[in-house]
């Protein structure tokens, strides 16, 4: 494998673009700086060709996973041309929102009013305007990752490493006004005395309660029933954030087949395919506040992102794409666990099917470094993550089991000689945000 073109883009780029990416899940030093490969220049299904000509099958976060069904789905693609001829903005609006919310709100009876946005990050700092414009109160209590901007980022003024547990540690309030203070407050998923502690501390300045529906693990009847009351008794809006969890274990939410009933839901990520979409959805009597907030964008109003939407939707219904990502995601961890197995590897899997983890119970960035490093001569985007996607078939992944077994025999035998690290080509993957030089 030869990354002349890739690794040469990578030093120039980093002189020119702080940080390198404009996303810190697309980083090289996420995985391993020196041999992640980082620039693609076609990607169809699951196959991602680099700048190398370098062919891989993407057996990592596919996407980040924003791309569900695969990468240049036919379909998406389609509707995205065809309104691209036809012109994606003038001076009116497209009418396909009208169409998209309505599809939003079938889908989920309970909701009845729909805003859009065209990223997760924004769309969740726009669920939260609508719930404080709403309450008419600051403090919001939350639990889980939701994006980049100030009223998140808040929480690590009050309490330096407050959000370590969320996503990934270290992230930086720098550029958040320590005027924020206190208006952000984390708490621990199934865990009713910390959500009961943040409770106590908002105080009557209580917001909105803000939360993922599902961790690394399924959340707890009772946490549920204490979430749900505690709501109803503040009467502040329960928002769950479905950037990451929508449309993968079932068609819409996965509070739908979670027993989350929330005020609010928000969705980015797998509803565009990989293009630029988000939604906000709400009962009417908390998102009409809307209405009393200024929350508007002009790229807001474009129409790819809403064409994009609802040919996505259609074909994830039509194919009954839930099922076949949780089977995938299935067979994917039964090979991670059966070749460690095998080959004497200590490892632990997570996440929820069809977004999985592994971890490497002992030396797990250095570990992990090698078997990212050898998957791709293997032929193979491989991670500590996997996303299914539609794409992804049953061929793909004994393709898969194959590399995975051939990669943990020679790093069994490298754990025991302790030589996993010099055999490095490149750096061992990053623990959390960090500059990058």
């Amino acid at each position: 494998m030869k990354n002349d073109k890739c690794l040469k883009l990578q030093e120039k780029a980093v002189k020119l673009i702080p940080g390198m990416t404009q996303l810190l899940s697309k980083r090289p030093d996420m995985y391993s700086r020196g041999v992640w490969p980082t620039y693609f220049k076609e990607a169809h299904g699951v196959e991602v060709i680099d700048l190398d000509d370098n062919k891989y099958l993407d057996f990592s976060i596919g996407g980040i996973g924003a791309t569900v069904l695969g990468y240049a789905d036919a379909d998406v693609n389609k509707a995205v041309i065809d309104v691209i001829q036809a012109g994606s903005a003038s001076t009116l609006n497209g009418p396909e929102e009208v169409t998209l919310a309505e599809k939003l709100v079938n889908l989920h009876p309970w909701a009845d009013m729909v805003r859009f946005a065209r990223s997760g990050g924004e769309a969740m700092a726009v669920a939260v305007r609508i719930a404080r414009t709403a309450t008419k109160k600051d403090v919001i209590v939350f639990c889980g990752y939701h994006g980049w901007m100030d009223w998140y980022l808040a929480a690590n003024l009050g309490q330096e490493g407050a959000l370590d547990g969320h996503w990934i540690a270290g992230l930086s309030p720098n550029g958040v006004p320590q005027g924020l203070k206190g208006t952000s407050l984390p708490f621990i998923f199934n865990d009713i005395e910390s959500f009961k502690r943040v409770i106590t501390e908002a105080g009557e300045n209580l917001a909105a309660i803000v939360m993922e529906p599902i961790r690394n693990f399924a959340p707890n009847q009772e946490f549920i029933d204490v979430v749900h009351a505690t709501a109803k008794n503040k009467n502040v809006p329960l928002v769950i954030d479905e950037i990451s969890a929508g449309f993968r274990i079932c068609n819409g939410g996965a509070h739908l087949k979670l027993g989350w009933n929330p005020d609010m839901a928000v969705f980015a990520k797998a509803l565009g395919n990989g293009f630029s979409v988000a939604a906000v959805i709400g009962k009417k009597q908390v998102m009409e506040k809307a209405q009393d907030a200024f929350i508007t964008s002009t790229n807001w109003t474009e129409r790819v992102g809403s064409v994009a939407a609802l040919a996505m939707i259609n074909k994830f219904v039509k194919v009954d794409a839930s099922t076949h990502l949780v089977k995938i995601a299935t067979m994917v961890e039964d090979v991670w666990l059966k070749s460690a197995k095998k080959h004497g590897i200590s490892i632990t899997t997570g996440g929820f099917k069809p977004m999985i983890h592994l971890h490497f119970t002992e030396n797990h960035r250095v570990n992990c470094a090698y078997y990212t490093q050898e998957m791709l001569e293997e032929g193979f985007l491989a991670s500590a993550g996997f996303y299914a996607m539609f794409a992804h078939s049953e061929e793909n992944v004994r393709d898969f089991a194959k590399a995975v077994d051939i990669v943990f025999a020679k790093l069994a035998k490298l754990i025991l000689e302790n030589k996993v690290e010099e055999n490095l080509k490149g750096l061992p993957a990053g623990t959390g945000f960090a500059r990058i030089n």
